[in-house]
């Protein structure tokens, strides 16, 4: 029958870790200390609840990302991700919503992301729809958080339906779950795959921003309106191959483009 016995050890002022010993008593403790009552086959353990910020339960400080006694027995994968030591509890993020709503970002964060988006940034697409440029969210993330400071998290596997894939993602910003979406993109062939991965990630991005405000005129009918009126212009154009015409948006900066010119 397996018997399991919990070992506390001291890890500094952070708290108090443990493991697992199945299967005997544990090496150090006294003969006549009782035997742990029995348990079942698949030992379940609690969640380690030491914690180094207010958002994240991950390892403290003091606490090596692998232990070496592991990994020189040659099990490097058990070593650096051992559910028993509590490294991925509270911090897997590919389903935790860990942080969720705790707060609001600090004001000077909150500033950069909500700032008025520079109309100059704004583009069009040839059916009208404004978008900002994915770069530019990465940018605002960037002056807001900081590099490393936010991260994108897929939450399951691409997905493909006809010639369209997708794939779902979260936002972490400063250990914090922030917001979720599902990237799409278009592909024509086989060969176009590792392209659109990329598209796919860009565009659940940008989705994930709307919760965050960053960019929301682009979502703002009155604003869309205003600003096409302002810096648009709808033309019919024919295509230079086919001779097919076709009312196409563009800003009235920018000329047409080859295989499109106004005839």
């Amino acid at each position: 029958m397996q018997r399991a016995s919990v070992v506390f050890r001291a890890s500094g002022a952070a708290a108090s870790r443990f493991s697992v010993i199945t299967n005997s008593k544990r090496p150090d403790a006294a003969a006549d200390t009782p035997d742990a009552p029995s348990t079942p086959s698949a030992v379940k353990y609690v969640e380690n609840k030491f914690s180094d910020s207010k958002y994240t339960s991950s390892k403290p400080a003091d606490k090596p990302a692998f232990d070496s006694d592991t990994a020189a027995n040659g099990d490097l994968a058990s070593a650096l991700f051992n559910p028993a030591e509590g490294y991925l509890q509270g911090s897997h993020w590919s389903t935790s919503f860990q942080g969720m709503a705790t707060e609001p970002f600090e004001s000077r964060i909150s500033d950069v992301l909500m700032a008025p988006i520079t109309e100059s940034e704004i583009e069009i697409k040839p059916d009208g729809l404004l978008y900002l440029p994915e770069i530019k969210y990465r940018r605002i993330l960037n002056r807001a958080f900081g590099p490393g400071g936010w991260g994108l998290v897929p939450r399951g596997a691409h997905s493909v339906s006809g010639r369209t894939l997708s794939r779902e993602y979260a936002l972490i910003c400063l250990g914090r779950f922030t917001s979720q979406a599902r990237g799409e993109q278009d592909y024509f062939d086989d060969g176009g795959l590792a392209t659109a991965t990329e598209g796919c990630k860009s565009n659940a991005l940008v989705r994930c921003c709307k919760d965050l405000g960053v960019a929301s005129e682009l979502w703002d009918p009155a604003f869309i309106s205003q600003f096409k009126a302002k810096y648009c212009a709808e033309e019919w154009v024919t295509h230079a191959v086919r001779g097919s015409k076709k009312r196409m948006w563009r800003l009235k900066t920018r000329q047409w483009e080859y295989p499109w010119a106004k005839k």
